[in-house]
């Protein structure tokens, strides 16, 4: 076996030196998990054997190095699976860059961004994949799942879902809604979330104008085309620490929510009213100071 490690020549010919890996023998694997990462040697051997133990094995794993100064070369260098597809950006593209980078990569028919310090549970893809199967008229746009929450040692600190428990499609308008009322994002980090790949080539690029709801933001744009899928057990694990990006922005996150609020209502086929602007405004303020005590006590 040979680890696909090159650094990038322009995209076609990347793409054409590529090995083909799928199951079903035409070429393309079934779904594209891509780990975007930069300063993530110490978490990023987590990550992708994670997904290498994956009890569905149709998938191609694209890690792509945003140009990292530290040991993330030699982490990949002890791989030799040949799903692993590893690039390496010439100049760093930040974080956006690098998320978007990684859309562009992709050829599964699923797609699922796993930041470097994240990790999957063992049957994530295989349980997300079969709801987005039984769904041929597409009327899914996304299913996401529940999820644990990390500390920088791997250990459970506290657990995340949507409210309710329940698993089961949930209206693309609900869902919008109580994100809207309840100040946060309830569908969950990308780690959590598989989406069509067909539906992100339409919807196109993250848009980093608000870093920190960059993935909600995403969210409510593919649920534009479709309803979601609620997994109530955990089957992706968030890993928190000082150094990461979304504890950095977060300090800016009820500014940022709000902002946002106010750029997408009035493209919902329910805008929110004051009632939901109002409650929107006190929950994201709440759900910072909340946020950032959880930081002092767990990341000191």
């Amino acid at each position: 076996m040979v680890l696909l490690c090159r650094r990038p020549p322009p995209p076609e010919p990347l793409l054409s030196e590529r090995r083909l890996v799928s199951l079903n023998g035409d070429g393309v694997p079934l779904v594209s998990v891509a780990i975007p990462t930069y300063r993530g040697a110490a978490h990023l051997a987590a990550a992708i054997d994670s997904v290498l133990a994956q009890s569905l094995a149709d998938f191609e794993l694209i890690v792509i190095d945003d140009h990292s100064p530290d040991e993330t070369a030699q982490v990949l260098a002890g791989y030799s699976d040949p799903r692993l597809i590893c690039l390496r950006n010439p100049v760093n593209l930040g974080p956006a860059g690098n998320w978007n980078r990684c859309l562009n990569e992709a050829r599964g028919q699923y797609f699922k961004l796993l930041p470097h310090d994240d990790v999957l549970a063992p049957q994530c893809l295989e349980r997300q994949v079969a709801v987005l199967e039984a769904d041929p008229d597409e009327r899914l746009a996304l299913a996401f799942s529940a999820r644990d929450v990390l500390g920088p040692d791997g250990r459970r600190l506290t657990r995340r879902g949507y409210p309710g428990g329940r698993e089961g499609r949930i209206a693309a308008a609900a869902v919008m809604s109580s994100c809207i009322r309840r100040g946060t994002n309830l569908l969950g980090e990308p780690g959590a979330v598989l989406m069509r790949r067909a539906l992100t080539a339409r919807i196109g690029a993250f848009d980093a104008t608000y870093p920190y709801v960059i993935d909600l933001d995403y969210w409510f744009r593919l649920l534009a085309h479709g309803d979601a899928w609620y997994c109530p057990q955990p089957l992706a694990g968030f890993r928190v620490s000082a150094q990461q990006w979304s504890v950095a922005i977060g300090r800016s996150q009820s500014k940022e929510f709000l902002a946002f609020i106010s750029r997408v209502g009035p493209r919902l086929s329910s805008a929110p009213g004051f009632a939901d602007r109002m409650a929107a405004h006190v929950m994201a303020s709440l759900n910072n100071l909340l946020r950032l005590a959880f930081y002092r006590l767990y990341l000191r």
